[in-house]
């Protein structure tokens, strides 16, 4: 007895639409793709993804929403850290960098939105917050003494995580490579710069 053959492509799942989504965003700007580029990209028809999503609007909030809730994720990890300003701060940088690592498609997508729609404007907004939780973590780390206080704690906020930001830019998982050896790295260059003593 045997099975008969499948027809048609596979199907595709919310998750499987969501990754080749937003590698072509990644690929060709938000803006510059459309659902029958997506489509094509597929080889389902547009109607096929309406099964999963309202809208394209709706890829880019779940999209961004991921990369922020793991970032936020972390910012909560690290309010019931036990230790010194210091110690969060860099809790929450090696955090963030594995965060990066793991979800790297989706953390660029995030760092390359510039406001033009409303799910944009919202994600920026959330990235404002989390620059506020870094800024207010470097000032506590000022007021213990562990943190220079030559530089203004939004700057020293803004380089450290432009630092951890940049991986997007030339970072590419290897085989065997773990994103603890990143972050590891990305600490010991950032920390050692910042500390007092």
């Amino acid at each position: 007895m045997t099975t008969p053959a499948r027809r048609g492509r596979p199907g595709y799942d919310l998750e499987s639409l969501l990754q080749v989504a937003v590698k072509l965003f990644n690929e060709r700007g938000y803006d510059g793709t459309s659902m029958e580029d997506l489509s094509r990209k597929l080889g389902i028809t547009k109607s096929a993804i309406y099964h999963h999503v309202p809208s394209k609007e709706e890829l880019l909030r779940l999209a961004v929403d991921r990369a922020l809730n793991g970032l936020f994720a972390v910012a909560l990890e690290t309010e019931y850290f036990e230790g010194k300003a210091i110690e969060k701060l860099e809790h929450l940088v090696r955090g963030s960098v594995l965060v990066l690592v793991e979800q790297l498609p989706f953390v660029t997508l995030l760092l390359r939105v510039r406001g033009n729609t409303k799910i944009e404007r919202a994600a920026l907004a959330r990235r404002r917050e989390f620059d506020r939780l870094v800024t207010e973590l470097v000032k506590r780390a000022e007021t213990e003494g562990d943190v220079r206080p030559d530089i203004d704690p939004a700057v020293t906020a803004r380089l450290l995580y432009g630092m951890v930001n940049s991986l997007i830019e030339w970072y590419r998982p290897r085989r065997g490579s773990a994103g603890t050896e990143l972050a590891d790295a990305v600490c010991k260059i950032a920390f050692d710069g910042l500390r007092t003593q």
